[in-house]
């Protein structure tokens, strides 16, 4: 392998990481904000349904934070496995009744998102992130100041 190509070969796997990150992220930072805007009818909602309405605040935090966590790459690995358990405990509670297709269906979904969430968690977010970048930048201080000595 020549080094062009290895050079490509990164590249785009950087591109797939960075987009499936933001593709993760995203059902979580857009349910967190319609949580947040739309407080009071989601509160009732999750009365009906025997939750009561203390978790939706901490509910809202965990998505917004975590996704924009994962979206940005700054400790995208933590906000990643508190979604995956997130997702994987919402599953396993909420969606029980596999006679109806549609509960079916959330549960897989869950399930699919808490693995992907889970292999974000050991991947990391990669190379095209704030806590990468952030990372290059104290190791060029260092050596900035290093050279000073």
């Amino acid at each position: 392998m020549n080094l062009a190509s290895g050079t490509q070969s990164a590249m785009f796997a950087n591109i797939i990481l960075f987009t499936s990150r933001l593709l993760l992220a995203w059902i979580f930072v857009h349910e967190g904000a319609f949580l947040a805007t739309n407080f009071d009818a989601a509160s009732a909602g999750m009365g009906k349904i025997g939750i009561p309405a203390l978790l939706l605040v901490p509910t809202i935090a965990l998505q917004l934070v975590a996704g924009i966590a994962i979206a940005v790459g700054w400790h995208a690995r933590f906000g990643a496995a508190a979604l995956g358990l997130f997702c994987l405990s919402t599953a396993i509670l909420f969606h029980t009744n596999f006679a109806n297709r549609n509960e079916l269906l959330h549960f897989e979904k869950d399930l699919a998102i808490a693995g992907g969430m889970f292999v974000l968690m050991l991947r990391g977010a990669g190379s095209w992130s704030v806590e990468t970048y952030a990372g290059q930048r104290v190791r060029r201080d260092d050596a900035k100041a290093l050279r000073g000595l």
